[in-house]
């Protein structure tokens, strides 16, 4: 059945976007709702316009990539309208949202969104549905888990005020688990296969479970106050360009890929480098739940390809 879903997406593949929306088949049915040929394709266009490395993989390699994306982002759907009617959010809400998501690109307003996306040929939309649809997803995780969240204050406060010089690491990530038929040592060699003929940011875009494999896995520059002691470790023993060993993590593995380090003199207001520290660890934890949570509500959902 996937065969034919990619054969099937192949050709259409090679159709005008016109003869798309006129021939548009219903792909996927995830209990009630659909995923179709049209939502496959205008996800290809978002995952280019998101990240360059998208467009080097093969046409196959793509399809499936966001055939999981339009998934997860169904699954996360189906969730929230659980516990609410619609995805309407205010539109001033839905500014502040678009220059953190799009920062690198500077959209700041939703005039400014829609333009740059109609220019893309690709439907405004579509991408805020996806925007809303990840930023009640997220609200909905931190009020079912934040209480979950452990972090010790004391520990941050001590590396803080005794520290003078701080280490910052420029990350990326592979979050990845195990499938009833894998066995850690086989998936560790597809992902590492991958990195060693494309790259990191390719191995990430087919194998992480993380939000951030849109983006090639990006996490961007991290201070080390933030990171845990067992990933401290990892990463000393690591030389630019090399990958950590998988680091067991809620709901599976953490691959760290460590492209540069810089030490930096701390001169800071420590109460809100604090408080800084405190929320990237809380995010981080709760990204951790969020991936658990969304495949076990996974499982629970019927997924027919048509």
């Amino acid at each position: 059945m996937k065969k034919k879903l990619i054969i099937l997406l192949s050709c259409i593949m090679f159709l005008s976007i016109t003869a798309v929306s006129k021939e548009n088949k219903i792909l996927l049915r995830l209990n009630n709702e659909i995923i179709t040929s049209v939502d496959i394709l205008n996800e290809i266009k978002f995952l280019s316009i998101l990240n360059k490395d998208f467009l080097k993989i093969d046409k196959n390699k793509k399809i499936e990539i966001a055939k999981n994306s339009q998934i997860k982002q169904k699954v996360k759907y189906i969730e929230i309208l659980k516990t609410r009617k619609d995805l309407e959010i205010k539109n001033e809400l839905f500014e502040n949202i678009l220059k953190n998501y799009f920062f690198n690109l500077k959209i700041e307003k939703i005039n400014d969104f829609e333009n740059y996306f109609k220019n893309k040929d690709l439907n405004p939309k579509f991408v805020k549905e996806k925007i809303i649809i990840e930023t009640l997803w997220n609200k909905m995780i931190f009020d079912k888990f934040s209480n979950s969240v452990k972090i010790d204050k004391k520990e941050i406060e001590n590396n803080i005020k005794i520290k003078k010089i701080q280490k910052e690491y420029l990350l990326s990530e592979i979050v990845f688990n195990l499938n009833a038929n894998e066995n850690l040592s086989e998936k560790l060699k597809l992902i590492l296969n991958i990195v060693e003929k494309k790259n990191f940011s390719e191995a990430a875009l087919v194998y992480s479970l993380s939000d951030s494999s849109n983006k090639g896995g990006e996490l961007g520059w991290i201070k080390e106050g933030i990171l845990s002691k067992k990933i401290k470790l990892e990463l000393a023993n690591l030389s630019i360009g090399e990958i950590t060993e998988p680091i067991t993590i809620p709901g599976g593995f953490l691959l760290l890929y460590l492209e540069d380090i810089k030490e930096i003199e701390v001169q800071l207001d420590v109460e809100n480098e604090i408080k800084n520290i405190i929320e990237r660890k809380t995010n981080t934890q709760l990204n951790q739940l969020s991936n658990v949570y969304l495949n076990k509500q996974k499982k629970n959902i019927i997924i027919n390809e048509l």
